[in-house]
């Protein structure tokens, strides 16, 4: 089999869909491996399982280097790949225990698999550059927010605000509503009784503002991205029917090209004839 032949049979939907249920075993039986009964029914034979599954892994993509050459490093996808099974290689060719745990990072895969999995995260990547100005933004009013709070409420309430390290946590913890009223704003106010002046428009700002402009960016992203992919597959399927269209009036053009020649031959023995 040549190089090219090679490339379509490991790009081909069968080959991507046997990954695709062998990365969806591997899940599983790296699962299953956390279970203590489990291991001490069928240990052995999950451990087998999962050297399969590397093994099925580690043959597709040399088939790809094999196929496919430097160029195999030219898709991010490809890499991301050949990152992820060489991370979980190296606790099974160096027997450290502590690394074995990265073995489930091969389920990643996925991601490159399934096209949808891969639109989603190529929208996240596409929107990072607008995810880090909100992340800045974020970052300038965490400062001063927790600045603010450490010189209000330290003094009294010095495990959540006693430095500026502190009053940031604690204002993360505000800032995703977990425990924020009874945990931590109605304790402060029974010492700093106007403390929610401070702590409610915090909460609309971060929360409700810059946490939902994220949100909206990653969609945006999102959207653009399927309306990229929606006008790829529009282009070629007008190109397709352009081709059809052009080969039908070719057809069209030759039929009546032979239809004008052969009328035109009798018409000229006849006129030979009377000649």
């Amino acid at each position: 089999m040549d190089r090219a032949a090679l490339g379509e049979f490991v790009e081909s939907p069968r080959v991507r869909n046997t990954i695709l249920a062998v990365i969806v075993l591997n899940a599983v039986v790296l699962g299953l491996e956390t279970s203590r009964t489990a291991m001490a029914v069928a240990g052995p034979f999950l451990m087998l399982l999962d050297r399969l599954c590397l093994a099925v892994f580690v043959a597709e993509l040399a088939a790809k280097l094999v196929a496919f050459r430097w160029s195999f490093f030219r898709s991010g996808w490809n890499i991301f790949d050949f990152v992820i099974v060489g991370v979980s290689i190296i606790p099974a060719a160096g027997g450290m225990s502590v690394m074995r745990a990265l073995r489930i990072l091969r389920v990643l895969r996925v991601i490159s698999v399934v096209p949808s999995l891969r639109r989603v995260v190529e929208g996240l990547i596409t929107a990072m550059p607008g995810m880090a100005s909100v992340f800045a933004l974020m970052s300038l009013i965490f400062y001063i927010a927790a600045v603010m709070a450490t010189k209000l409420f330290g003094g009294a309430f010095d495990e959540w605000f006693g430095t500026i390290g502190r009053s940031a946590y604690s204002l993360f913890q505000i800032m995703t509503l977990e425990s924020w009223s009874m945990g931590i704003v109605r304790p402060v106010m029974e010492v700093y009784p106007y403390a929610w002046l401070f702590f409610v428009p915090f909460i609309l700002v971060t929360t409700f503002a810059v946490v939902n402009l994220l949100v909206g960016l990653v969609v945006n992203s999102m959207q653009d991205a399927h309306s990229q992919e929606s006008n790829a597959l529009t282009d070629e399927y007008r190109g397709a029917v352009l081709e059809r269209l052009a080969a039908i009036e070719a057809r069209l053009d030759l039929a009546l090209g032979q239809a004008k020649g052969g009328g035109g031959e009798p018409a000229g023995g006849e006129g030979e004839r009377h000649g």
